[in-house]
């Protein structure tokens, strides 16, 4: 997917509970991309425009599922505390 679309496929996905502005995006999409997790190239959207098209790489499956147990572990450590609250 290109940039714009990532976007707004996380905002639907998240029924409009994560809304990723550009300034936080690109630069994400941008160190993604220098540590060799994703990949890029341009190419024409179905806009007629050129656009820097994502693509998730073997390494950044891996490291995805790396960072998906982290997240579990500590949405589940503070769904502990917030129990006790």
């Amino acid at each position: 997917m290109h940039g714009w679309a990532i976007s707004e496929r996380i905002q639907q996905i998240s029924q409009d509970v994560l809304q990723i502005g550009q300034g936080s995006l690109y630069p994400s999409l941008h160190r993604l991309e220098h540590e060799g997790w994703i990949e890029a190239t341009w190419a024409v959207s179905e806009l007629g425009r050129r656009a820097k098209y994502y693509r998730l790489r073997p390494s950044g499956r891996k490291q995805l599922a790396i960072e998906a147990g982290k997240w579990e572990r500590m949405s589940t450590a503070i769904g502990r505390v917030m129990k006790l609250a």
